[in-house]
């Protein structure tokens, strides 16, 4: 599957969406299930394949019997190069440009699995995921789950009301619902981009979602869309299961050594499985 890219010197040159294939092992003659395609995080411009929030949660994954694929899709500019972004880093993309990318990987993935797809991503991956789901419902092709890690769906950020529940040390700068919502603002582009709901999924229409399965950290300013978000799927005839971690952190994911990794590797690879 491929992607079209600004080629130098002007108009376009197809290139592939790098996805990375995660087998179960040790080895096992009975089915897989279902594929987990898994997005990493990083705020829609930063973070790949090989973080540890994408690669060692794939392995770790693998190693619990569940199939997954990674894909390597296309980051947003940083925040703050406005206009400039698209001379100083032509292969970057604002929305849908990370959006196509996971769909074009999802099309390869469900052709592989015979079991189906499950969708799943940490953080910006979370929204990324949920924003496949939705479009794959659209498109009568859609996903037997999806699976989000402290994932935010909102364009504006909703406030975290208990202060013990926001961030703390440097997240609680960097991720101040201002600098999220700055984040939100690049990631789209423009305002009605922002409002659109293959964009930020959270607020709109939730119809025909499948099973759902939500962690989220407890002492994260992203939490609030994360729960609001869990509502809502619920307030849909969603069947969610939704975990708050305690005294977890975000992007937690990125850390293989906590105890709170090993816990969701293992609460997703259950609930993959059907259990």
């Amino acid at each position: 599957m491929s992607r079209l890219l600004a080629a130098p010197g002007g108009g376009t040159v197809r290139v592939p969406v790098p996805v990375r294939w995660y087998e179960p092992w040790p080895v096992s003659t009975g089915s897989p299930g279902p594929t987990l395609l898994w997005l990493h995080g990083g705020g829609f411009f930063r973070g790949g394949l090989d973080q540890p929030e994408a690669h060692d949660v794939a392995r770790s994954l693998a190693a619990r019997g569940v199939r997954v694929a990674t894909v390597d899709y296309r980051l947003a500019p940083p925040p703050g190069l406005g206009l400039v972004a698209g001379r100083l880093m032509p292969s970057r993309s604002r929305y849908p440009g990370a959006l196509d990318d996971v769909v074009t990987a999802y099309g390869e993935v469900a052709d592989r699995s015979p079991e189906g797809v499950i969708v799943g991503g940490a953080s910006a991956g979370a929204c990324l995921a949920a924003a496949a789901t939705l479009r794959t419902i659209d498109e009568g092709r859609p996903p037997v789950g999806a699976v989000f890690a402290y994932g935010f769906f909102h364009p504006a950020h909703p406030r975290m009301a208990e202060a013990r529940h926001r961030s703390g040390g440097h997240r609680g700068l960097s991720h101040a619902r201002w600098a999220l919502d700055v984040m939100n603002r690049n990631y789209a582009g423009s305002r009605t981009a922002l409002a659109d709901r293959l964009a930020f999924p959270g607020g709109h229409d939730l119809t025909g979602f499948p099973r759902t399965l939500v962690v989220n950290a407890e002492r994260d300013n992203m939490r609030a869309s994360g729960d609001v978000f869990a509502g809502e799927l619920a307030d849909a005839g969603v069947d969610v299961r939704h975990h708050v971690l305690p005294g977890t952190r975000h992007a937690f994911l990125n850390r293989p050594r906590l105890a709170e990794y090993a816990h969701t590797v293992s609460l997703v690879a259950e609930w993959t499985r059907g259990g």
